[in-house]
């Protein structure tokens, strides 16, 4: 890497829906590169990527693994991105700094048992893509699973994707196995072999009406962007093999193109014709750069951006950055801070490097205030480049350390956690006091709950959050009479008040005023009135903070030796105990609007769990720049928010999500209020 060139690199995301198979294709990958000498298997726990602890224990990817190889005198600089849709910050934070992406999909993600349809978890993928223009190819892996149609799979990506998807392999299938491939552009037919490239084999006779028609369809898509080609196809012309492949290279790395390959990477069928279509087809470095609006050159000052921040065990913090332009060193000053050493990642392990041209990913250490998706450079930088944007959290947990002790650690370790993964938010509520983390759904909180055990030997308490109920009163109550009288040796303690308690209009807060009249009760002792009703209102009849309330302090009386501020603010706590309880108290729960994204086939799923969740609808419209999606509004009470990310998710085949701002306060339902206040009591 320290002397290579900048069009010798390219930097790959494999992505793709959760279960699909993407870290078996980065194993493959590198163990046809000879990269490994030994190919690992999730199950077994053994692979370069997902080597935490989290991932082993759930078979599945946790965080971005970089894992690199050459093959065809390239580096690839390989990012394995977690495929569950709750982290999909750790993809989209990934995808802002490669040069291509690989889509992994399987066949039943594609083709349900009994019919088609829309590939709804590609979907968000595509869009992210598209919307960067991001160059990308789709894998559909583990067709040894195949039960439909290739054409039938096809139909579905299209279905998802606004950029033309065509084929560049045809399956060669024997009854439901898939054998082999005909390679669409030389029009030569492959048979596969475990272990060893697949073998050229005369194109089967059976196959050769749906390989032209394959073909046809992947010349014509090329030639709606390159009128040579249209011209040749208009006569009959077969274009040359070279001509294909340099417009597939063009178009695919304008984002103009999905080409579609076939493979099992399990046992590795597929994989070195993915990698030469890789070599021969992924865009430079350089195009990436352009597209950000960079000059992507190995001259200048080093400009670098922050994709992921990782916290070792060992070594501390490292920053996962792609290097922009210039040439990065070890040691290097970025943003006034002095980086530590220089690495390529394998997995969980790292080489040290002397220097890192433009146009690779490499890992920096001790760059203690590089945040994710930061640009850094030796110099001052005017521009900020783009970042995917944050996540809203829709899922929360309170929590707190088993250990009482450990209280003073976890402020730290949360904001280290949140540094990793900025989805995750924690904030301590200042209504429920509890501690709560956010994040995108209780996989993706478990997980970090998982980290603050493993990481920072912080073992976590949690429960669902406590809702910030509020009350209020419906009726006034005129001159409540407090008084506080004690005597016990030398000065005692007196204090007379009467106070009128009335209700105020939703919003208007708590107000406090006194109407004394010819010193009833001494200016010097008002203030202890005051207290002693904004105490009380803190917890009120019901057991809540109290809202809307307006207490007037109006008559009283005092001792010109034993009365005290102390005093008065008793027994204007006595008249507020005496009074609220006869003001008609009601239950006040917060109601937030909520916009709820959501494929339109499953909109009327979405309004039926808004209803059944005490929910008001506002109303439903076309999400804009999304085909064929929708933002459902709404207003929706806080505590039945608890759990709708869930129910959504599993009405939406996993893609709905939401964003909340809380609106209002608002009456409790008697009903839902008698079970509220039963819970509270019992707790």
């Amino acid at each position: 890497m320290n002397g290579r060139r900048l069009s010798d690199s390219r930097n790959i995301a494999i992505v793709g829906p959760y279960s699909s198979g993407k870290t078996t294709v980065l194993e493959s990958l590198l163990s046809v590169t000879g990269t490994i000498t030994r190919k690992g298997a999730v199950t077994q726990g053994n692979t370069v990527g997902d080597g935490t602890p989290e991932a082993r224990n759930r078979q599945m990817s946790t965080e971005v693994n970089v894992a690199s190889a050459e093959y065809g005198d390239i580096l690839f600089n390989f990012l394995d991105c977690p495929g569950s849709i709750e982290l999909g910050q750790e993809t989209y934070n990934a995808l802002v700094g490669v040069d291509l992406a690989i889509v992994v999909c399987e066949p039943d993600q594609l083709i349900s048992t009994s019919t088609e349809h829309k590939a709804v978890t590609l979907a968000l993928l595509f869009q992210f893509l598209d919307d960067w223009e991001i160059p990308h190819l789709v894998l559909i892996n583990k067709m040894d699973r195949i039960r439909g149609t290739y054409v039938g799979m096809l139909k579905a990506l299209k279905s998802v994707s606004r950029r033309p998807v065509i084929p560049q392999q045809y399956p060669i299938r024997q009854g439901n196995d898939v054998v082999g491939f005909i390679d669409l552009v030389d029009e030569q037919a492959y048979h596969y072999h475990s272990g060893a490239p697949a073998d050229p084999v005369p194109l089967p006779d059976e196959l050769k009406a749906e390989e032209r028609e394959a073909r046809q369809e992947m010349l014509e898509t090329l030639a709606d962007f390159d009128d040579r080609l249209m011209e040749e196809l208009l006569e009959d012309i077969d274009p040359p093999q070279a001509e294909i492949e340099q417009d597939l290279k063009q178009e695919l790395g304008e984002d103009a193109i999905v080409p579609v390959f076939i493979g099992i990477s399990r046992t590795g069928f597929g994989t070195r014709p993915l990698l030469d279509a890789l070599v021969r087809e992924a865009p430079e470095p350089s195009v990436a750069a352009e597209r950000r609006g960079l000059k992507g050159t190995e001259s200048g000052e080093p400009l670098v951006q922050v994709l992921k921040t990782y916290y070792t065990q060992q070594g501390g913090k490292l920053s996962l950055v792609r290097v922009w332009q210039g040439t990065l060193r070890e040691n290097s000053v970025l943003n006034g801070s002095r980086a530590g050493g220089l690495y390529q990642l394998m997995g969980q392990q790292q080489r040290s490097l002397q220097q890192a041209a433009a146009g690779t990913i490499v890992a920096l250490s001790r760059l203690d205030t590089a945040a994710t998706g930061d640009v850094l450079s030796t110099i001052e930088v005017d521009d900020e480049l783009l970042q995917a944007d944050r996540l809203e959290p829709v899922f929360a947990l309170a929590i707190a350390p088993e250990n009482r002790k450990d209280e003073v650690k976890l402020s730290g370790a949360l904001t280290k956690l949140v540094e990793e993964d900025p989805s995750l938010h924690w904030e301590h509520h200042g209504d429920t006091h509890e501690v709560m983390l956010w994040g995108q759904g209780n996989i993706h909180l478990q997980i970090a709950l998982d980290r603050l055990r493993t990481k920072f030997n912080l073992p976590m308490d949690t429960h669902m959050p406590h809702v910030s109920y509020r009350e209020t009163i419906r009726k006034p109550r005129e001159s409540v009479h407090g008084r506080y009288k004690r005597q016990s040796g030398g000065h005692g303690q007196f204090g007379d008040v009467y106070v009128d308690i009335q209700p105020l209009p939703r919003g208007k807060g708590n107000a406090f005023d006194q109407k004394i009249v010819g010193g009833a009760v001494p200016k010097q002792y008002i203030p202890g009135v005051e207290s002693g009703v904004r105490e009380y209102l803190q917890h009120g009849p019901l057991g809540f903070p109290v809202v809307d309330v307006a207490v007037t302090l109006k008559d009283g009386s005092y001792h010109s030796v034993d009365s005290s501020e102390q005093a008065f603010k008793q027994a204007a706590r006595l008249a507020m105990q005496a009074g609220m309880p006869e003001c008609d108290p009601q239950l006040l729960e917060p109601i937030d609007e909520i916009e709820v994204s959501v494929p339109s086939e499953f909109t009327s799923n979405v309004l039926g769990i808004i209803s059944g969740r005490r929910g008001q609808i506002l109303g439903y419209n076309p999400r804009t720049g999304w085909t064929g999606w929708d933002v459902v509004s709404a207003y929706m009470p806080e505590a039945e928010m608890q759990t709708l990310i869930v129910e959504l998710r599993s009405q939406t085949l996993g893609v709905a999500t939401f964003s909340r701002k809380y609106d209002r306060l608002q009456e409790v339902p008697d009903k839902l209020k008698e079970r509220i206040l039963a819970e509270v009591n019992s707790g």
